[in-house]
C-alpha cells in the first residue's frame, strides 16, 4: 500500500503476522502488532520449533526454527570470537529439550558445560537475564542436559573406535594423503583381504596385509595391476606417522555403534554426544576423516524415514573447512551426495566455519537454515567473501545485509530459517538467546564423574583384539617357515640315504635311481604364500563384500 503525505511517499509492508514496516525514504519504522513474540514472550511450550533469538526496539522479531524443516541442514558462520560456539550450544540445548539426540565436536573444550546448569553466581548472570528480557524469552531458566563424552584418544571421554574395513579404502587414502597410484594399492589390499577372508580390524592388520601384497606382487599384478614396493613403503611410513600422532588407537574393536549416539534420556530429552576435539585438532586430517566416516555410516546404516516431524539426529561439524581443504573432487562429490540424501534418513547436518566460502557451492546449496555472525572485511578478498555471504540470504528491505554482517556485535547474528513449504524466511538481525547450561568448560573430575555414570560406561573402555588378518598371516608365515625348513632338511638327508642304499644293493648289481625330485633352497616363505594364493585366487566368499558411497563395509547375498 502506498500513499502521499506532504509531498513525500511512504510504503506500508506487512512482513509477517508480528510486524508492519513503514518505509519513508531511507527510514524504516517498525510496528509490532498483536501476537508479537517480543511483546508477550516466547513460549517454550511450543514443541514444534526451537527459539534462536529476537530483539528489542532496534531489532527484528523473534526467530525460531521449525523442527519439521530442521533436517534440511544448516550453516553457522562468523569470524573468531563473534559467538558461534554459544550459538552451537543453544541449538544443542534446544534440540535436546525437544527429544532430538545431538552429536557435536568440542574444539575448544567449552561445550562440556552443557552437562552443568548455569548459575546465578556466574559473572554474566545479569547480562543473560537482561538479554532474555529484551528478546522476550520470559521463561528463561538455567538447566543441565544429558551429555555423553567421547574421545578418539580415550582420555577425555569414552574411546571411539572403528575398524579399518568399516573406514574403507577411500577414507583411509584421504587420511594418509595418498596419491592416486598409492590409493590403488590400498584398494587392492582391501580387495585381497575380502577375497582371502582376512578381516581388517586394526592398523596392524592393514600393515601386515601390505607386507603380504609386497611378497605376492607378481601374482597379483596379472589380475589387479602392478603393486609397487615403493608405494607400499610410502603407505607404511604414513601409517607410522599416524601411529606417532596417537591415531592408531582409533582403529580396532569394540567399534562404535550408531545406536549409542541416538539415545534419549529417561525424561525424554535427547542425549548430547560431545566429542573432545581440542587435542584432535592437532591432527586435522584425522578429525575431518573421522567425522566424514561417521556421516557416511549414518547414511549407509539408517533406514529411510521420508520427511519426519523432527530429526532423528542432529550432527554438528565444527571447523568444517578442514573437510574440504585439498580434498579431491571425487571426495567432494560424494560428500555433496551424502548431504543431499541423508536428510531423508532423518539426519540434520550443520556446518560451522568462519566463512560460507569455506564450503563448496553445491554443498552450500543444501544448507537451508543460516545463522551468520560478524565478518570482517579488511582486504579485497574479505570484501568479496562478505558480498558473497550477503547474497546467500533472502534480502530484508529494512537494512543492507552486507552492512549488517559487518555491524553485528558479539552474540548478535543475521538469521534466516526455512518456513512454510520450505521457503527461506527474510533475513533478520537478532540477538541470540542466552544458554541455559554452564558457559565454559567443566572440570576434569566432573567430566570423569559423568563418564562413570554414562549410559555407555564399560562398553567401549577396554579394547578387544580378535583373530584377524595380522594373526592369520602370522600363522601362515610360521607354517610356511616350518615347511621350508623341513624341505631343506629333506634335501640334505636324501643324498646320504641314497648312498647308503646303493652300497647295500651293490653286490646284487641294483642301483637306486637318483631321479628323486628336488626342491631348490630358493623356496621362500613369500613363494609358499604365492603358491597358496594362486590356488585360491579364483575363489570368493558366499556372501559378497560390497562397499558404500564412502567405502564402508557391508555384506549381501
Amino acid at each position: 500500500m502506498r500513499g502521499q503525505s506532504t509531498g513525500r511517499s511512504w510504503t506500508l509492508r506487512k512482513t509477517n503476522r508480528h510486524m508492519i514496516q513503514i518505509h519513508h525514504g531511507r527510514k524504516v519504522l517498525r510496528l509490532y502488532v498483536g501476537g508479537n513474540d517480543n511483546a508477550v514472550g516466547y513460549k517454550m511450550a511450543e514443541q514444534d520449533r526451537i527459539f534462536i533469538g529476537g530483539g528489542g526496539l532496534d531489532y527484528a522479531v523473534a526467530q525460531d526454527l521449525k523442527l519439521k524443516y530442521a533436517n534440511r541442514h544448516g550453516l553457522i558462520t562468523g569470524a573468531t570470537g563473534t559467538g558461534k560456539t554459544v550459538t552451537l550450544q543453544i541449538l544443542a540445548e534446544s534440540f535436546s529439550a525437544r527429544g532430538v539426540p545431538v552429536f557435536l565436536a568440542d574444539v575448544k573444550g567449552d561445550l562440556s558445560g552443557l552437562a552443568r546448569a548455569g548459575s546465578p553466581d556466574f559473572k554474566l548472570h545479569e547480562a543473560f537475564t537482561s538479554r532474555a528480557k529484551t528478546i522476550g524469552f520470559n521463561d528463561y531458566t538455567y538447566a543441565s542436559f544429558p551429555v555423553t563424552f567421547w574421545d578418539l584418544f580415550g582420555q577425555q571421554g569414552h574411546p571411539v573406535r572403528t575398524t579399518v574395513a568399516e573406514m574403507g579404502p577411500l577414507l583411509i587414502s584421504r587420511l594418509l594423503e595418498l596419491t592416486e597410484a598409492q590409493e590403488g594399492v590400498i584398494n587392492i589390499a582391501f580387495r585381497m583381504a575380502d577375497e582371502q577372508g582376512l578381516p581388517l580390524l586394526d592398523m596392524k592388520d592393514l600393515q601386515s596385509m601390505l607386507v603380504w601384497l609386497g611378497e605376492n606382487s607378481k601374482g597379483i599384478a596379472l589380475r589387479y595391476g602392478t603393486v609397487s614396493r615403493a608405494s607400499i613403503g610410502v603407505i607404511q611410513r604414513r601409517l607410522l606417522v599416524l601411529e606417532n600422532q596417537g591415531g592408531i588407537g582409533f582403529f580396532g574393536e569394540p567399534a562404535l555403534q550408531l545406536s549409542d549416539l541416538m539415545r534419549t534420556a529417561a525424561d525424554g530429552r535427547g542425549q548430547i554426544n560431545v566429542l573432545a576435539a581440542d587435542k584432535l585438532m592437532s591432527s586435522p586430517r584425522l578429525y575431518a576423516t573421522f567425522l566424514l566416516w561417521l556421516l557416511s555410516e549414518l547414511f549407509e546404516t539408517l533406514p529411510e524415514v521420508g520427511d519426519p516431524d523432527k530429526p532423528r539426529l542432529v550432527f554438528f561439524f565444527d571447523e568444517a573447512h578442514l573437510l574440504f581443504e585439498d580434498a579431491p573432487k571425487a571426495l567432494i562429490d560424494k560428500v555433496e551426495q551424502v548431504a543431499r540424501l541423508i536428510r531423508s534418513k532423518g539426519v540434520s547436518v550443520w556446518f560451522i566455519t568462519q566463512n560460507p566460502a569455506d564450503v563448496p557451492e553445491d554443498i552450500l546449496g543444501q544448507m537451508g537454515n543460516r545463522i551468520q555472525h560478524a565478518l570482517r572485511a579488511f582486504t579485497p578478498r574479505d570484501q568479496r567473501a562478505l558480498r558473497a555471504a550477503a547474497e546467500t540470504f533472502r534480502p530484508n528491505p529494512a537494512f543492507d545485509t552486507a552492512d549488517a554482517i559487518c555491524d553485528v556485535g558479539v552474540g548478535e547474528a543475521l538469521v534466516s530459517t526455512l518456513q512454510k513449504r520450505g521457503v527461506p524466511s527474510m533475513v533478520e538481525r537478532v540477538l541470540i538467546r542466552p544458554p541455559s547450561s554452564q558457559l565454559g568448560p567443566i572440570t576434569l573430575s566432573e567430566r570423569k564423574g559423568f563418564m562413570a555414570t554414562s549410559p555407555v560406561a564399560g562398553i567401549y573402555d577396554t579394547a578387544i583384539d580378535r583373530n584377524s588378518a595380522y594373526e592369520v598371516l602370522a600363522k601362515r608365515a610360521d607354517e610356511a617357515a616350518k615347511a621350508a625348513a623341513k624341505i631343506e632338511e629333506d634335501e640334505e638327508e636324501q643324498p646320504m640315504m641314497a648312498r647308503e642304499y646303493n652300497a647295500a644293493r651293490r653286490f646284487s648289481g641294483a642301483r637306486v635311481s637318483r631321479s628323486t625330485s628336488k626342491r631348490t633352497r630358493g623356496d621362500s616363505v613369500g613363494q609358499a604364500f604365492a603358491k597358496s594364493f594362486a590356488r585360491s585366487l579364483g575363489t570368493r566368499s558366499g556372501n559378497a563384500i560390497v562397499r558404500g558411497i564412502l567405502g564402508g563395509l557391508f555384506k549381501g547375498r
